[in-house]
């Protein structure tokens, strides 16, 4: 018991002194003892409290597993794929050398301070045990952070915990402090201070330096190799989940506020460069989907609300998005309160340095208000930006589905009001405008506000002469308006202009191939440059009036300072520096909204200009929601019943007769039905009119079930063929099969090196015409509809695939469909059970075949007219074949082919096609394993993007685009020369006031005014210079990138647009040739004068306290630092932003070509769908982009207002009148604008660096590799060359791409000049390609083509084309008029034309039309029938005169009697020409005097047709036969 109670008496007794003694330690000391043991027991509750919730975990886990029968084993998904490798990097190895090393250290202070304290304790002196608490309380830490970093090992952790990253910062400060105690101890002491913990500290400092610097980048140096596969999204669809949301959605508070959600992305963009599946989802509400239901339904309101009144766009935008926008308006109300703080503050800051202190600390509190209104302002800034950014991506995404909506539903007659350029021009860059208004939102109501808060503080500094103040504020808001007016004309003026130049160009690169053919690409380029030159003419306008604006404003500020110290002065008020000073700084601060007025009232007008085109587009007419009536499937027995009625394409002119009348029709289910008649008589119109895609003027059109279309010009996705054929249904591998092969696919998929997979080129480019046309026979076959209205299906296709095709498609898989087909084949019409013929559109005879016949009249001339073709190639085929009996015609006037026992009979024959098929099919299959192993590239790459940094030669370029550069270097004088003047101003008024009220001035008033005025006003004049100087050399430079590119484009061989969809190039040649117009000068202009402001401030700043350069230069290298690390992903997502944009524009366009298509299916949700998709593809980098500018301006502002409040500090610190208050003012009235300018200049360097990406863009296009030169001067062919049209081929080998298989093999033969040469060969046998080696759109692999002795690869193809003449397979008509179509090259006379026209059966026709040969051609020729466009391609022919002729397919969208027609034409036009006549219809060739016969890419047969049909064995008679036995004997199917 004593014993008890004598020790405890001994410990209270020695706690009782220990605490004293540690009560007597330095502060340093101290602090140490209690961050350590803080830290320690935070660490300790941590630990803990993860106990508990893993036991608490375990508990409730074992409480489910007890309540579940059979317990699953847990198993531990890894999210982010298997652990394949962990690589420790030397950074860890050094952190954990250093935590030990530290640790090592205070054991051996606490062993040495330990032993030493024994000993005196031995000795029974007495002992001050407190000594030993500081080494071992850091013990005791390090012990724990060593084993803490260590762990880190363990568990695979990328960044070190918070809690060791904040432990080591403290260690580190602690040691600093101590470190700078202990040297001035020493200094004053010597070696006396020294002592163990000196030693130890000192040893300790460079270990602590690197771990608080790891602290600072938090990252440990081990990197976690993942299994990345599992990583890779499974679809592109957003639907599949697989893709993280963005963590913006649910980030925390504090992350919001320092935009640190954003660190994971930004910190892999610095590894690697990003790539789309890096960027996380936008959040729900973000989404295209969200924001455009939203608005539709808002839209929709307003348009019902008053049918009778202009629905406003505008305000059904501001109904759907106000909360947002509110949100916004109050970071801009409190931002705009905070940010004049240091204005109202700057006087007393001045009286306080002068020495007058109102209360104790003043000059601290002082500093504290300024720091704390930078804060906040900096912290707003962010905040309202990224809001508004948002605000604008989301009015943005739910415009462009609504435009692409309307897109799907407009009416025929609205479509030619708005072409597809148009259109796409609404999209790029109307929906940007108005987005980018988001921007100007709350400027209507902040102007005021701030104008209010300045003359506030202007009177309390100058008094009365504030109005003066606001009177000159109102005139230099005045004088903007008319300038603004002119602007926005001006901008009018250029955006017509561009949508001009936008819609040729768009319809160059459409029509490339015949633009190459022609030899016409010269003339249509040298059209595009007069309209850019048009273009040019009003941007130069606009950029000069923008130049001028730009003036104005950064006179404003001057002006109006101006005026207030003027009127101030002669009113006789006494100025003070403090109070010149706070004006000064509002003036500084009122520069923003004034500058800003001109922008808004611009953007304003803008805006309204675009809401106006939209809005316009959006109410324009939709296609009759009642033209047809749908009823479903059972109800009726009638599948299509049309009712006495008329239609009209253009039903608002009065003058345009209908183009269909009086049309009564019934059709049962299951029928089939075919119209006939000649071209232009209704025929394709007649389908529209079922579809319900024509107005209808009256009666009624009922259909029963669902429809499926196939237009008569093929309408191919760019995609791959799968996707064409599903075309959106879900897939079913037996259906698909069947379908392959009913239409005669099969085949031609083997020959593809990727089979169904292969990706179309734009616009099924690399397709061949009949491939086209049974992949549309496919998609249709597939959607498994109830009517099948097909529109001249079989034109582009061989005779024996058409007659297979008729076969297995009409009258196999749609034996129980209904079916209305169009056709020119007579043989096709026996098998009809009802014919409709058709005749200025009226159904004038309508019936089965035989009773047709009999009737007499139209009918039968078709009938008869392909009666004589088939007759032609008869009387050859009775010549050839002596045991053929005599021709009959029978009662049907259908030629039955009598064939003896003896001879071979049909069948025979058609066993001996499909053998050799098959044999050419087991040669495909080889082919197909081949290609498979060899997986050969696809003709459609990715879009390619420069990856890593901007090339600095673009830039060079750039400025050495415009004068070899010179203007450069006067730009920058003229802006340093601004700035020097400007700040001078300032230092005069500040120098020359007195500093305190009653205090004399150092000048007379009137000096003090002519001297500012003259520098005030100097600085405004080299503005202006600059601003002239920048628009000049924007001028130049942009005309000569967008020459150089349009050039190199029109240069480029065919291969380049093959493979390139047009949208891409549409991309540069407008929303990157517009930022290079309008943005970039400005950019680079903005970029200098920001540059040289930031030196000004600095400059200013320094030269008061020099101190500040201690701050400012570690600042511009964390800066530095900071912005490349921001700018390594930023470069990347904007990249990735402008890629994303093609396919958007690519689908608009796509989506309006085919519309008839989409709508004939009942696809259009699926395409709004698509096109939502790729909306949210698009934002998700551009979201990301913008959030990452805002927080590197966070970071960067918050670096700035530290140096602000450090430069307050020092100013406060200094003894009093060791500085001029004047100057300490006017370094405070610059350093309030620091965190600005500097925010300002690293966006203005991000936002060039994110344009130039549109230089490096246009740039890439004008270095393509270009086509052979048009002309060789050295090697041109004599003028009358070719004389008699002589064609050698030698050797021929052809493929289409480097990587591609050859496509023909070797061709050897020679085309007699003068004679008609006629190729045949089945679909894909290399016809095309042999015109194509003809005319070098292709250059041959090897081997040559000679023409009359010359050989045509050695002189330039402008010589070659321009002497060759083609008519071919797509007739092409190009907007503008019939005379221009005819002669775009203007080589000939009025009366020339007209006899052209008369040959090729148009004469009369042009003749009816008002406006004769001026007629209107509107785009792609849509208002002629294709017939018609294929006889306007003849006409060519004729004006061109040519030696050789080419037809390539040039009659398959023509019925037979003009077929026969044009034959004769160019029998009796061309007879001394060598004519080259590639055909699917058999008569067409049949009296060639030379026939050709292609199999696989190699010649199979080249003979005179006669010597063809007498060897038994010959391909030519299997065609013939096959052709004249479908011609025949198609009722026997």
């Amino acid at each position: 018991m004593g014993i008890v109670f004598l020790l405890n008496n001994i410990s209270s007794e020695s706690t009782n002194r220990v605490l004293k003694a540690i009560q007597g330690l330095p502060t340093l000391e101290l602090a140490s003892i209690c961050v350590n043991l803080t830290l320690f027991i935070v660490s300790l509750f941590i630990i803990s409290a993860r106990q508990i919730f893993v036991c608490v975990g375990r508990v409730r886990i074992l409480k489910d597993d007890s309540t579940v029968p059979n317990p699953t084993p847990i198993r531990r998904s890894s999210v982010d794929g298997e652990i394949r490798d962990v690589i420790i990097g030397t950074g860890f190895k050094l952190c954990l050398f250093c935590c030990f090393y530290v640790l090592l250290l205070q054991f051996l202070v606490l062993g040495f301070d330990g032993v030493a304290l024994i000993r005196e304790a031995v000795k029974g002196n007495d002992v001050d045990w407190s000594e030993i608490c500081v080494p071992a309380a850091q013990g005791l830490a390090w012990f724990v952070l060593s084993f803490s970093a260590l762990q880190c090992k363990f568990k695979l952790s990328e960044k070190f915990p918070v809690l060791l990253r904040v432990w080591w910062f403290f260690s580190f400060l602690i040691c600093l402090c101590t470190l700078y105690v202990d040297g001035s101890s020493f200094f004053t002491e010597g070696s006396k201070h020294l002592s163990s913990h000196v030693v130890a500290n000192f040893a300790a400092t460079p270990a602590l330096a690197f771990l608080c610097f790891v602290a600072f980048r938090g990252v440990t140096g081990i990197q976690v190799c993942r299994n990345s596969d599992l990583q890779e999204p499974l679809l592109l669809e957003e639907e599949a989940g697989c893709l993280k949301v963005t963590p913006y959605s649910d980030a925390g508070l504090f992350s919001l506020v320092t935009l640190s959600w954003l660190n994971p992305l930004l910190s892999i963009g610095a590894k690697r460069p990003l790539e789309l599946k890096d960027i996380p989802l936008l959040a729900p509400k973000d989404r295209a989907k969200t924001n455009y239901k939203i608005l539709n339904s808002n839209w929709e309101r307003r348009k019902a609300e008053n049918p009778s009144k202009q629905p406003s766009l505008a305000w059904a935008i501001l109904k759907s998005f106000w909360k947002e926008a509110a949100c916004n308006a109050i970071f801009a109300l409190l931002n705009t309160f905070v940010s004049y703080v240091g204005p109202y503050m700057i006087s007393y800051f001045v009286d306080y340095l002068g020495g007058k202190e109102t209360f104790p600390h003043e000059g601290y509190i002082l500093a504290g208000i300024f720091f704390s209104a930078k804060l906040v302002e900096t912290l707003t800034t962010r905040q309202w930006y990224l809001g508004v950014d948002i605000l604008g991506m989301q009015v943005r995404s739910a415009l462009t589905a609504m435009v692409y909506r309307k897109g799907l539903k407009l009416s025929s007659l609205a479509k030619q009001n708005h072409t597809s350029g148009e259109v796409v021009n609404y999209m790029a860059i109307d929906v940007q405008r108005i987005g980018d208004y988001s921007w100007y939102l709350h400027d209507i109501w902040m102007l005021p506000l701030q104008i209010v808060l300045a003359l506030a503080i202007l009177y309390k500094n100058v008094g009365i002469a504030s109005f003066a103040t606001l009177i000159a504020t109102i005139i230099s808001i005045v004088i903007t308006i008319p300038v603004a007016r002119i602007q926005e004309d001006y901008q009018d003026k250029l955006m017509a202009a561009k949508d001009e130049r936008m819609r040729k160009t768009s319809e160059c690169l459409r029509n490339m191939r015949i633009l190459k053919l022609q030899a016409w690409e010269d003339r249509y380029r040298v059209k595009l440059e007069e309209m850019r030159g048009v273009e040019f003419r009003w941007l130069r306008k606009a950029l000069y009036s923008q130049a001028f604006i730009t003036f104005i404003f950064w006179s404003s500020p001057i002006f109006v300072s101006a005026v207030t110290f003027g009127t101030s002065i002669l009113l006789g008020d006494q100025l003070t520096a403090g109070g010149v000073l706070s004006a000064l700084a509002t003036f500084r601060i009122l520069q923003e909204p004034l500058r800003n007025f001109p922008d808004l009232v611009s953007m304003m007008a803008q805006t309204k200009v675009s809401l106006d085109r939209i809005s316009g587009f959006l109410q324009e007419e939709e296609l009759q929601e009642d033209a047809t009536i749908v009823l479903p499937r059972s109800i009726t027995n009638l599948a299509i019943e049309i009712k006495d009625a008329a239609f009209c394409w253009d039903p608002s002119s009065s003058s345009s007769r209908p183009t269909l009348s009086g049309i009564q029709m019934k059709v049962e289910r299951g029928m089939r039905v075919a119209v006939c008649g000649v071209v232009g008589s209704g025929k394709s119109s007649f389908l529209s009119c079922i579809l319900g895609e024509i107005p209808k003027i009256s009666g009624e059109v009922r259909i029963c079930g669902t429809a499926a279309y196939v237009s008569q010009s093929a309408w191919i996705q760019s995609g791959n063929i799968e996707e064409n054929i599903i075309f959106g249904s879900p897939m079913d591998k037996a259906k698909y099969k069947n379908v392959i092969n009913a239409c005669s696919l099969k085949k031609d998929l083997e020959l593809f090196s990727h089979g169904d997979q292969t990706i179309i080129g734009d616009r099924g480019i690399n397709l061949s015409g009949g491939q086209k046309q049974r992949v549309q026979l496919a998609r249709a076959l597939y959607q498994d509809a109830d009517i099948y209205l097909l529109d001249d299906p079989f034109s582009a296709v061989d005779a024996h695939t058409g007659s297979e095709l008729f076969k297995e498609y009409i009258l196999t898989a749609l034996a129980s469909k209904t079916v209305v087909f169009v056709t020119h084949q007579v043989e096709f019409l026996p098998a009809a059970d009802l014919i409709l013929v058709l005749k200025e559109g009226r159904i004038i005879q309508a019936g089965k075949y035989d009773e047709l016949l009999q009737a007499g009249t139209d009918f039968n001339t078709l009938v008869s007219a392909h009666n004589e073709a088939i007759g032609a190639m008869d009387i050859l085929n009775h010549s050839s074949d002596e045991s053929d009996e005599n021709l009959l015609l029978d009662g049907s006037a259908t030629l039955h082919k009598k064939c003896n026992a003896s001879e071979c009979s049909i069948e025979s024959l058609a066993k001996e096609v499909q053998e050799s098929a098959s044999a050419s099919d087991q040669k495909a299959i080889k082919e197909k394993k081949k290609g498979k192993r060899s997986r050969k590239k696809q003709l459609v790459q990715e879009e390619e993007r420069v990856r890593g940094r901007v090339n600095m030669k673009v830039y060079l370029s750039y400025m050495a685009a415009a004068y070899k550069g010179l203007l450069i270097p006067l730009i920058i004088l003229a802006q340093a020369s601004f700035q020097f003047l400007q700040i001078a101003s300032n230092w005069w008024m500040a120098w020359a006031n007195p500093q305190m009220e009653g205090g004399q001035p150092r000048v007379s008033p009137m000096v003090l005014l002519g001297v500012y005025m003259a520098l005030a006003f100097g600085s405004s004049w080299f503005i202006f210079v600059r601003a002239v100087l920048v628009a000049t050399f924007g001028l130049a430079a942009a005309q000569k990138l967008f020459l150089k590119m349009l050039r190199s484009v029109f240069r480029a061989p065919m291969s380049f647009f093959d493979s390139t969809p047009a949208g891409r190039i549409l991309n540069r040649v407008s929303i990157d040739q517009s930022v290079v117009d309008l943005d970039i000068p400005f950019r680079l202009g903005g970029f200098a004068s920001t540059t040289i402001q930031l030196f000004g401030i600095v400059g200013v700043m320094t030269k008061v306290t020099w101190q500040v350069l201690l701050l400012v230069v570690p600042m511009a290298v964390a800066c530095f630092w900071m912005q490349k690390y921001y700018m390594a992903s930023s470069r990347e997502l904007v990249r990735i932003v402008s890629i994303q944009k093609s396919p958007i524009i690519h689908l608009f366009g796509e989506t309006i070509a085919g519309a008839a298509t989409i709508r004939g299916f009942g696809q259009e949700k699926r395409f709004l769908k698509r096109n939502l998709y790729l909306l949210d593809c698009f934002a998700r980098p551009f979201f990301c982009s913008l959030a990452a500018i805002e927080w590197l301006c966070l970071r960067m502002e918050l670096l700035s207002t530290f140096v602000f409040a450090f430069c307050m500090v020092l100013l406060v610190s200094f003894p009093q009148g060791s500085i001029d208050p004047s100057m300490a003012g006017l370094a405070v009235t610059y350093g309030l604008n620091l965190n600005a300018r500097l925010s300002r200049w690293i966006l203005s360097f991000c936002k060039l660096e994110n344009k130039i990406i549109s230089i490096e863009r246009i740039y890439q296009y004008s270095q393509l590799p270009g086509e052979a030169p048009p002309v060789i001067e050295d090697s041109r062919p004599p003028s009358s060359w070719p004389e008699n049209g002589t064609i050698d081929l030698i050797d021929l080998k052809v493929r289409y791409g480097e990587n591609l298989p050859m496509v023909l093999h070797g061709i050897s033969c020679t085309f007699p000049g003068g004679n008609k040469i006629g190729i045949v060969g089945r679909t894909g046998s290399g016809k095309s390609t042999l015109i194509q080696a003809l005319f070098r759109l292709i250059e041959p692999a090897s081997g040559r083509i000679i023409i009359d002795n010359i050989d045509i690869s050695s002189i330039g193809l402008h010589d070659l084309r321009s002497r060759l003449s083609i008519i071919p397979q797509d007739p092409t008509l190009f907007e503008g008029t019939i005379r221009g179509n005819l002669d775009p090259l203007e080589e000939h006379s009025d009366q020339e034309i007209w006899q052209a026209l008369d040959k090729s059966q148009l004469g009369q026709i042009v003749r009816q039309k008002e406006q004769k040969l001026d007629s209107l051609v509107v785009e792609n020729g849509d208002n002629w029938s294709v017939g018609q466009r294929q006889l306007v391609a003849l006409g060519r022919a004729l004006l061109k005169q040519a030696r050789i002729l080419v037809l390539d397919e040039a009659t398959a969208s023509v019925d037979t009697a003009t077929d026969n027609l044009i034959q004769k034409i160019i029998r009796t036009e061309f007879k001394n020409c060598t004519v080259c006549t590639i055909a699917h219809r058999i008569p067409t060739v049949i009296d060639s005097d030379l026939v050709l016969v292609l199999s696989d890419g190699l010649v199979a047969e080249f003979d005179t047709p006669t010597r063809l049909l007498e060897d038994k064995s010959s391909m030519f008679l299997k065609l013939v036969t096959e052709y004249s036995s479908r011609s025949s004997g198609i009722p026997d199917f």
